[in-house]
């Protein structure tokens, strides 16, 4: 069936099941891998795939803009275990404030990135709700606004609560909402990438003491990414560079 037909395994588990043999889908997996005819290259005569990855551009200002979320651990006032040490009287004070649900918990931050110039917009927020999205996406649409990307086209996000709402799709306003494949980020790997870098640039570059530094600290970082650091997507200039020349040259005197 796999070579004659190229059947994936789900095809193949319903044909079989039609004959009176009854399989699970992951069997008939585990069998194609044995053989050796688990990815499709495998079973054309050439030897190479015909399935091609298609790239996901976006080929002006606002043509794409990836949302996300990245849910990271809320710093403690004074410092928790990174800034003292795991097993520190202010780390072990610090896990106790989180059991008490004082000050503990999490910071969300709502990201938006233009898939073409990678400019992004970032603000860290209490929760992940539709109400939180919604309001984000209005103030991320007004940053972009005064950056000179009046018009989205298309806002891409993964497949979330708060992205499904009814809420957040009232409020697109004429932008066309696409959600990604589930289970599939890498439809969505402007953002995820973004994400990655400001986890390492910026999230755990340096110790922080308090959750109102780091939040004070995260606007600085908006101008730094925006306008300073070199993105191989620009050609080793600043996302800002691939703005209108105009509106790139008259924010960078402000930045």
């Amino acid at each position: 069936m796999r070579r004659t037909h190229k059947w994936p395994a789900s095809r193949i588990t319903f044909e079989l099941a039609a004959d009176g043999i009854l399989i699970s889908r992951r069997t008939v997996t585990r069998h194609l891998a044995a053989l050796g005819l688990n990815h499709r290259r495998f079973i054309d005569p050439n030897g190479e795939t015909n399935r091609e990855p298609r790239k996901i551009i976006a080929r002006r200002p606002g043509h794409m803009v990836h949302i996300d979320v990245k849910k990271v651990g809320r710093i403690p006032d004074g410092g928790g275990w990174r800034a003292h040490g795991r097993g520190s009287d202010q780390a072990k004070n610090a896990a106790r404030n989180k059991e008490k649900t004082q000050r503990g918990g999490y910071i969300y931050l709502h990201s938006a990135i233009d898939g073409y110039s990678r400019l992004a917009y970032t603000e860290a927020l209490p929760d992940e709700k539709a109400v939180t999205a919604v309001g984000f996406m209005h103030r991320a649409r007004a940053w972009f606004a005064a950056h000179g990307i009046t018009l989205i086209e298309r806002i891409v996000t993964d497949n979330g609560a708060c992205y499904r709402a009814e809420a957040f799709t009232r409020a697109l306003l004429g932008s066309r909402h696409q959600r990604i494949t589930p289970y599939t980020p890498r439809h969505n790997g402007k953002v995820e990438r973004y994400n990655r870098i400001i986890s390492e640039e910026f999230l755990y570059a340096r110790t922080w003491i308090s959750e109102d530094q780091r939040r004070e600290a995260l606007g600085v970082w908006n101008v730094h990414y925006n306008y300073h650091r070199p993105h191989s997507a620009a050609d080793g200039e600043p996302p800002a560079s691939r703005l209108p020349t105009g509106v790139s040259n008259v924010l960078a005197s402000y930045n």
